[in-house]
Protein backbone atom coordinates (compact mmCIF):
# COMPACT_ATOMS: atom_id res chain seq x y z
CA UNK A 1 0.00 0.00 0.00
CA UNK A 2 0.95 3.68 -0.41
CA UNK A 3 2.35 5.84 2.05
CA UNK A 4 0.84 9.27 2.77
CA UNK A 5 2.07 12.41 3.40
CA UNK A 6 0.23 14.71 6.75
CA UNK A 7 -1.52 16.89 3.91
CA UNK A 8 -3.32 13.69 2.32
CA UNK A 9 -0.96 13.10 -0.69
CA UNK A 10 0.63 10.00 -2.05
CA UNK A 11 4.22 9.14 -1.40
CA UNK A 12 5.45 6.81 -3.83
CA UNK A 13 6.81 3.33 -2.26
CA UNK A 14 9.84 0.94 -3.93
CA UNK A 15 7.06 -1.75 -4.08
CA UNK A 16 3.67 -2.63 -5.89
CA UNK A 17 3.36 1.31 -7.12
CA UNK A 18 5.78 0.71 -9.30
CA UNK A 19 4.72 -2.46 -11.02
CA UNK A 20 1.49 -4.33 -9.10
CA UNK A 21 -1.53 -3.17 -7.69
CA UNK A 22 -1.52 -5.16 -4.29
CA UNK A 23 1.77 -5.12 -2.25
CA UNK A 24 2.15 -7.92 0.74
CA UNK A 25 -0.09 -7.96 3.69
CA UNK A 26 1.39 -8.55 7.44
CA UNK A 27 2.90 -11.90 7.82
CA UNK A 28 3.03 -12.66 4.25
CA UNK A 29 6.68 -14.33 2.49
CA UNK A 30 9.23 -11.33 2.64
CA UNK A 31 10.48 -12.75 -1.24
CA UNK A 32 14.10 -12.61 0.09
CA UNK A 33 16.45 -14.55 2.66
CA UNK A 34 18.07 -12.44 5.74
CA UNK A 35 21.27 -14.29 5.55
CA UNK A 36 21.74 -16.33 2.19
CA UNK A 37 24.97 -17.92 1.52
CA UNK A 38 25.90 -16.28 -1.55
CA UNK A 39 24.03 -13.85 -4.24
CA UNK A 40 24.25 -14.95 -7.91
CA UNK A 41 25.00 -12.35 -10.42
CA UNK A 42 22.84 -14.32 -13.32
CA UNK A 43 21.94 -17.10 -14.99
CA UNK A 44 24.48 -18.70 -16.75
CA UNK A 45 23.30 -21.37 -19.17
CA UNK A 46 20.89 -24.29 -19.38
CA UNK A 47 21.67 -27.72 -20.10
CA UNK A 48 19.88 -29.83 -22.26
CA UNK A 49 20.30 -33.75 -23.70
CA UNK A 50 19.36 -34.88 -26.99
CA UNK A 51 19.58 -37.81 -29.06
CA UNK A 52 20.10 -35.77 -32.84
CA UNK A 53 22.77 -32.80 -32.14
CA UNK A 54 22.75 -32.37 -35.82
CA UNK A 55 19.15 -30.63 -35.82
CA UNK A 56 19.31 -29.50 -32.75
CA UNK A 57 22.16 -27.15 -33.94
CA UNK A 58 20.22 -25.94 -37.37
CA UNK A 59 17.07 -25.13 -34.97
CA UNK A 60 19.60 -23.35 -32.62
CA UNK A 61 20.74 -21.37 -35.86
CA UNK A 62 17.45 -20.65 -37.27
CA UNK A 63 16.37 -19.26 -33.69
CA UNK A 64 18.81 -16.59 -33.75
CA UNK A 65 21.59 -18.46 -31.76
CA UNK A 66 25.67 -18.66 -32.74
CA UNK A 67 27.57 -21.66 -32.05
CA UNK A 68 30.43 -21.61 -29.39
CA UNK A 69 32.19 -24.58 -29.75
CA UNK A 70 30.93 -27.93 -31.43
CA UNK A 71 32.45 -31.29 -30.02
CA UNK A 72 31.12 -34.41 -30.91
CA UNK A 73 29.07 -35.03 -28.04
CA UNK A 74 28.30 -32.12 -26.90
CA UNK A 75 27.11 -28.46 -28.72
CA UNK A 76 27.61 -25.52 -27.13
CA UNK A 77 25.04 -22.28 -28.71
CA UNK A 78 25.50 -18.35 -27.65
CA UNK A 79 24.52 -14.73 -27.72
CA UNK A 80 26.14 -11.60 -29.24
CA UNK A 81 26.86 -10.33 -25.65
CA UNK A 82 30.44 -11.41 -24.30
CA UNK A 83 29.96 -13.60 -21.12
CA UNK A 84 28.74 -16.74 -20.56
CA UNK A 85 27.37 -19.22 -23.51
CA UNK A 86 23.85 -19.65 -23.19
CA UNK A 87 23.01 -23.23 -23.61
CA UNK A 88 24.51 -26.38 -23.79
CA UNK A 89 23.11 -29.42 -25.82
CA UNK A 90 24.77 -32.98 -25.04
CA UNK A 91 24.34 -35.97 -27.03
CA UNK A 92 21.70 -38.31 -24.81
CA UNK A 93 19.45 -41.26 -25.69
CA UNK A 94 16.24 -38.90 -24.99
CA UNK A 95 15.44 -35.22 -24.98
CA UNK A 96 15.47 -33.96 -21.45
CA UNK A 97 16.40 -31.07 -19.62
CA UNK A 98 19.04 -31.20 -17.12
CA UNK A 99 19.10 -28.44 -15.35
CA UNK A 100 20.84 -24.05 -14.81
CA UNK A 101 23.86 -22.67 -13.82
CA UNK A 102 24.22 -19.77 -12.26
CA UNK A 103 27.54 -17.26 -12.37
CA UNK A 104 28.98 -16.72 -9.20
CA UNK A 105 29.55 -13.09 -8.78
CA UNK A 106 33.61 -13.93 -7.41
CA UNK A 107 35.38 -17.20 -7.37
CA UNK A 108 35.59 -16.88 -3.57
CA UNK A 109 31.50 -17.50 -3.58
CA UNK A 110 32.07 -21.03 -4.80
CA UNK A 111 34.26 -21.92 -1.96
CA UNK A 112 31.83 -20.46 0.91
CA UNK A 113 28.70 -21.90 -1.21
CA UNK A 114 30.86 -25.58 -1.11
CA UNK A 115 31.58 -25.09 2.63
CA UNK A 116 28.01 -24.46 3.52
CA UNK A 117 26.44 -27.34 1.47
CA UNK A 118 28.78 -29.78 1.73
CA UNK A 119 30.69 -30.29 -1.60
CA UNK A 120 32.90 -29.00 -3.38
CA UNK A 121 34.93 -27.09 -5.97
CA UNK A 122 35.59 -28.56 -8.94
CA UNK A 123 36.20 -28.28 -12.56
CA UNK A 124 33.77 -26.70 -14.69
CA UNK A 125 33.29 -28.13 -18.69
CA UNK A 126 32.85 -24.99 -20.29
CA UNK A 127 34.85 -23.44 -23.22
CA UNK A 128 37.51 -21.31 -21.65
CA UNK A 129 37.31 -23.49 -18.59
CA UNK A 130 36.68 -22.38 -14.63
CA UNK A 131 35.11 -23.47 -12.01
CA UNK A 132 32.14 -24.92 -10.07
CA UNK A 133 29.64 -26.26 -7.53
CA UNK A 134 27.36 -28.50 -8.29
CA UNK A 135 23.63 -28.98 -5.93
CA UNK A 136 20.68 -30.29 -6.04
CA UNK A 137 17.58 -27.92 -5.37
CA UNK A 138 14.26 -29.50 -3.45
CA UNK A 139 12.30 -30.35 -7.12
CA UNK A 140 15.63 -32.34 -7.84
CA UNK A 141 16.93 -30.15 -10.81
CA UNK A 142 20.67 -30.45 -10.51
CA UNK A 143 21.81 -26.64 -10.25
CA UNK A 144 25.63 -25.82 -11.28
CA UNK A 145 26.85 -22.49 -9.87
CA UNK A 146 30.13 -21.19 -12.23
CA UNK A 147 32.55 -18.93 -12.01
CA UNK A 148 34.11 -18.65 -16.29
CA UNK A 149 37.60 -18.38 -16.51
CA UNK A 150 37.59 -16.94 -19.55
CA UNK A 151 34.43 -14.75 -20.66
CA UNK A 152 33.52 -15.39 -24.73
CA UNK A 153 34.34 -11.76 -26.18
CA UNK A 154 30.92 -9.95 -27.98
CA UNK A 155 30.15 -10.90 -31.47
CA UNK A 156 28.63 -8.00 -34.14
CA UNK A 157 25.02 -6.83 -33.06
CA UNK A 158 21.71 -6.78 -35.11
CA UNK A 159 21.37 -3.35 -35.22
CA UNK A 160 17.60 -1.39 -33.86
CA UNK A 161 15.68 0.51 -36.62
CA UNK A 162 15.58 3.81 -36.55
CA UNK A 163 11.99 4.63 -35.69
CA UNK A 164 10.03 7.83 -36.56
CA UNK A 165 7.59 8.87 -33.24
CA UNK A 166 4.75 11.64 -34.02
CA UNK A 167 6.75 14.45 -31.86
CA UNK A 168 10.21 12.85 -32.58
CA UNK A 169 10.70 12.13 -36.09
CA UNK A 170 14.32 10.45 -36.76
CA UNK A 171 14.41 8.68 -39.98
CA UNK A 172 14.56 10.86 -43.69
CA UNK A 173 14.23 9.76 -46.93
CA UNK A 174 15.02 5.88 -45.88
CA UNK A 175 12.36 3.66 -46.40
CA UNK A 176 11.97 1.06 -43.45
CA UNK A 177 13.14 -2.38 -44.26
CA UNK A 178 13.21 -5.50 -41.66
CA UNK A 179 15.53 -8.12 -43.21
CA UNK A 180 13.65 -11.56 -43.07
CA UNK A 181 16.54 -13.38 -40.82
CA UNK A 182 16.92 -14.68 -37.64
CA UNK A 183 16.26 -12.90 -34.39
CA UNK A 184 19.81 -12.06 -32.95
CA UNK A 185 20.26 -13.68 -29.42
CA UNK A 186 21.80 -11.36 -27.23
CA UNK A 187 21.96 -13.18 -23.87
CA UNK A 188 19.92 -15.94 -21.79
CA UNK A 189 17.18 -14.00 -19.70
CA UNK A 190 15.57 -16.45 -17.78
CA UNK A 191 14.57 -20.09 -17.00
CA UNK A 192 10.79 -21.62 -15.89
CA UNK A 193 10.11 -24.35 -13.97
CA UNK A 194 7.30 -26.33 -12.44
CA UNK A 195 7.28 -27.98 -9.28
CA UNK A 196 5.20 -29.84 -6.62
CA UNK A 197 7.15 -28.36 -3.82
CA UNK A 198 7.25 -24.81 -5.04
CA UNK A 199 7.57 -23.42 -1.30
CA UNK A 200 10.03 -25.46 -0.14
CA UNK A 201 12.25 -24.88 -3.58
CA UNK A 202 11.37 -21.11 -3.68
CA UNK A 203 12.81 -20.69 0.33
CA UNK A 204 16.24 -22.24 -0.97
CA UNK A 205 16.93 -20.08 -4.28
CA UNK A 206 16.65 -17.71 -1.64
CA UNK A 207 18.36 -18.60 1.15
CA UNK A 208 21.30 -20.57 -1.16
CA UNK A 209 21.92 -18.64 -4.17
CA UNK A 210 20.26 -15.29 -2.25
CA UNK A 211 17.89 -14.41 -5.44
CA UNK A 212 15.04 -12.17 -4.58
CA UNK A 213 11.00 -11.75 -5.30
CA UNK A 214 10.03 -9.83 -7.55
CA UNK A 215 6.31 -10.82 -8.00
CA UNK A 216 4.31 -13.17 -6.61
CA UNK A 217 0.88 -14.81 -7.89
CA UNK A 218 -1.54 -16.51 -5.17
CA UNK A 219 -4.71 -18.83 -6.71
CA UNK A 220 -8.21 -17.05 -6.35
CA UNK A 221 -9.58 -17.57 -3.07
CA UNK A 222 -6.22 -18.89 -1.60
CA UNK A 223 -4.22 -16.07 -0.69
CA UNK A 224 -4.23 -17.16 2.66
CA UNK A 225 -2.27 -19.96 1.54
CA UNK A 226 0.34 -18.45 0.19
CA UNK A 227 1.72 -17.85 -3.46
CA UNK A 228 1.96 -20.28 -5.82
CA UNK A 229 3.99 -18.53 -8.70
CA UNK A 230 7.38 -15.82 -8.14
CA UNK A 231 9.28 -14.32 -10.54
CA UNK A 232 13.07 -14.35 -8.97
CA UNK A 233 15.88 -11.87 -9.64
CA UNK A 234 19.41 -11.32 -9.06
CA UNK A 235 20.24 -9.12 -5.94
CA UNK A 236 22.77 -6.75 -7.65
CA UNK A 237 22.12 -3.86 -4.59
CA UNK A 238 21.57 -0.63 -6.72
CA UNK A 239 22.41 -2.02 -10.25
CA UNK A 240 18.67 -2.78 -11.76
CA UNK A 241 18.45 -6.21 -13.03
CA UNK A 242 15.69 -8.47 -15.26
CA UNK A 243 12.48 -8.46 -13.28
CA UNK A 244 13.37 -12.27 -13.18
CA UNK A 245 15.95 -14.25 -13.96
CA UNK A 246 14.26 -17.89 -12.54
CA UNK A 247 10.66 -18.55 -11.94
CA UNK A 248 8.75 -21.02 -10.74
CA UNK A 249 4.99 -22.23 -10.29
CA UNK A 250 3.13 -24.86 -8.67
CA UNK A 251 2.23 -27.77 -10.35
CA UNK A 252 1.74 -31.93 -11.10
CA UNK A 253 4.96 -31.95 -12.61
CA UNK A 254 8.25 -31.50 -12.36
CA UNK A 255 9.98 -30.25 -14.83
CA UNK A 256 11.33 -27.15 -17.33
CA UNK A 257 8.58 -24.98 -19.28
CA UNK A 258 10.02 -22.33 -20.88
CA UNK A 259 13.28 -20.05 -21.57
CA UNK A 260 14.21 -16.66 -22.71
CA UNK A 261 16.61 -14.81 -24.79
CA UNK A 262 16.26 -11.22 -25.00
CA UNK A 263 16.53 -9.94 -29.37
CA UNK A 264 17.51 -6.42 -29.93
CA UNK A 265 13.90 -4.75 -30.55
CA UNK A 266 10.14 -5.74 -31.33
CA UNK A 267 11.22 -5.63 -35.31
CA UNK A 268 13.51 -8.33 -34.41
CA UNK A 269 11.22 -10.66 -32.67
CA UNK A 270 8.49 -10.20 -35.76
CA UNK A 271 10.90 -10.77 -38.81
CA UNK A 272 12.42 -13.31 -36.49
CA UNK A 273 9.35 -15.06 -36.02
CA UNK A 274 8.55 -14.68 -39.81
CA UNK A 275 11.92 -16.59 -40.51
CA UNK A 276 10.95 -19.65 -38.20
CA UNK A 277 7.33 -19.75 -39.69
CA UNK A 278 8.83 -19.68 -43.08
CA UNK A 279 10.75 -22.73 -42.13
CA UNK A 280 8.06 -24.66 -40.73
CA UNK A 281 8.23 -24.40 -36.96
CA UNK A 282 5.25 -23.98 -35.02
CA UNK A 283 4.91 -20.49 -32.61
CA UNK A 284 3.31 -21.61 -29.18
CA UNK A 285 1.98 -18.26 -28.44
CA UNK A 286 2.95 -14.72 -29.39
CA UNK A 287 3.13 -11.54 -30.41
CA UNK A 288 2.16 -9.95 -27.11
CA UNK A 289 3.07 -7.85 -24.00
CA UNK A 290 3.75 -9.52 -20.69
CA UNK A 291 1.76 -7.80 -17.50
CA UNK A 292 5.02 -9.08 -14.95
CA UNK A 293 8.37 -8.24 -16.25
CA UNK A 294 6.63 -6.17 -19.39
CA UNK A 295 8.21 -7.81 -21.36
CA UNK A 296 7.44 -8.14 -25.41
CA UNK A 297 7.56 -11.61 -26.24
CA UNK A 298 6.84 -14.33 -29.06
CA UNK A 299 6.80 -18.33 -27.56
CA UNK A 300 8.17 -21.42 -30.17
CA UNK A 301 8.25 -24.89 -30.30
CA UNK A 302 11.75 -26.57 -31.19
CA UNK A 303 11.45 -30.02 -32.98
CA UNK A 304 11.94 -31.80 -29.65
CA UNK A 305 8.98 -29.66 -28.08
CA UNK A 306 11.02 -27.27 -26.25
CA UNK A 307 9.24 -24.26 -25.52
CA UNK A 308 11.70 -20.80 -26.27
CA UNK A 309 10.91 -16.77 -26.26
CA UNK A 310 12.20 -14.42 -28.00
CA UNK A 311 11.66 -11.19 -25.69
CA UNK A 312 12.77 -7.36 -25.85
CA UNK A 313 12.10 -4.45 -23.66
CA UNK A 314 11.74 -6.31 -20.13
CA UNK A 315 11.34 -4.33 -16.61
CA UNK A 316 14.86 -4.06 -14.63
CA UNK A 317 14.19 -3.83 -11.00
CA UNK A 318 17.17 -2.52 -8.38
CA UNK A 319 16.86 -4.18 -5.13
CA UNK A 320 14.94 -1.57 -3.50
CA UNK A 321 11.54 -2.65 -5.34
CA UNK A 322 9.56 -5.07 -2.91
CA UNK A 323 7.48 -8.31 -4.05
CA UNK A 324 4.35 -6.90 -5.91
CA UNK A 325 1.21 -10.03 -5.58
CA UNK A 326 -1.65 -10.27 -7.73
CA UNK A 327 -4.35 -13.19 -8.84
CA UNK A 328 -3.33 -15.78 -10.93
CA UNK A 329 -4.67 -16.05 -13.82
CA UNK A 330 -4.39 -17.10 -17.81
CA UNK A 331 -6.13 -13.48 -19.05
CA UNK A 332 -3.41 -11.35 -16.67
CA UNK A 333 -0.28 -13.28 -18.37
CA UNK A 334 -0.52 -10.21 -21.27
CA UNK A 335 -1.30 -6.81 -21.15
CA UNK A 336 -2.16 -7.37 -24.99
CA UNK A 337 -1.62 -9.81 -27.72
CA UNK A 338 -3.81 -12.83 -28.75
CA UNK A 339 -5.65 -15.02 -26.41
CA UNK A 340 -3.47 -17.02 -24.56
CA UNK A 341 -3.04 -20.84 -26.14
CA UNK A 342 -3.74 -24.05 -24.52
CA UNK A 343 -0.67 -25.69 -26.04
CA UNK A 344 1.54 -22.18 -23.69
CA UNK A 345 -0.90 -23.38 -20.53
CA UNK A 346 0.37 -26.78 -21.10
CA UNK A 347 -3.53 -27.65 -20.38
CA UNK A 348 -4.18 -30.04 -23.39
CA UNK A 349 -5.42 -33.54 -21.75
CA UNK A 350 -3.25 -36.58 -22.25
CA UNK A 351 -3.06 -39.62 -20.66
CA UNK A 352 0.69 -38.55 -19.25
CA UNK A 353 -0.77 -35.42 -17.94
CA UNK A 354 -3.45 -37.55 -16.28
CA UNK A 355 -0.94 -39.88 -14.96
CA UNK A 356 1.24 -36.63 -13.84
CA UNK A 357 -1.90 -35.52 -12.03
CA UNK A 358 -2.85 -38.81 -9.99
CA UNK A 359 0.70 -39.01 -8.76
CA UNK A 360 1.44 -35.18 -7.61
CA UNK A 361 -2.38 -35.53 -5.48
CA UNK A 362 -0.74 -38.95 -4.30
CA UNK A 363 2.62 -38.09 -3.12
CA UNK A 364 3.96 -35.72 -0.35
CA UNK A 365 4.14 -32.56 -1.69
CA UNK A 366 2.33 -29.64 -2.09
CA UNK A 367 -0.79 -29.83 -4.21
CA UNK A 368 -3.75 -30.71 -2.74
CA UNK A 369 -7.20 -31.26 -4.24
CA UNK A 370 -8.11 -27.69 -3.49
CA UNK A 371 -4.78 -26.39 -4.75
CA UNK A 372 -5.33 -28.00 -8.28
CA UNK A 373 -8.42 -27.07 -8.70
CA UNK A 374 -7.51 -23.74 -8.36
CA UNK A 375 -5.08 -23.86 -10.89
CA UNK A 376 -7.28 -25.31 -13.44
CA UNK A 377 -9.76 -22.13 -12.92
CA UNK A 378 -7.09 -19.89 -12.87
CA UNK A 379 -5.72 -21.66 -16.35
CA UNK A 380 -9.35 -20.40 -17.57
CA UNK A 381 -10.31 -17.23 -16.37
Amino acid sequence: MSETHVDGSAVATPHQDLHSERGAVRGEHPGRSRNPVIKVADLAWLEFEKPDLDRAEVFARDFGFAVAARGARELWLRGTFAGSPCMVIRQGRTSRFAGPAFRAAERTDLDRLARATGTAVRDADVPGGGKEVLLLDPSGFPVRVVHCAAPLPALPEQQPLILNFGTDPRRTNAPQRSPREPSRIQRLGHVVLETRVFGHALDWYLDTLGMIVSDFLFLDGQRDRGPTTAFIRCDQGSRAVDHHTLAMHLGPGTGYVHSAYQVTDLDAIAAGGEYLGERGYRRSWGIGRHIQGSQLFDYWRDPDRFMLEHFADGDLFSRDVEPGWAPMSASGLAQWGPPVTRDFLGAGPSPAKLREVLTALRGDNELDPARLLGLMKAMTS
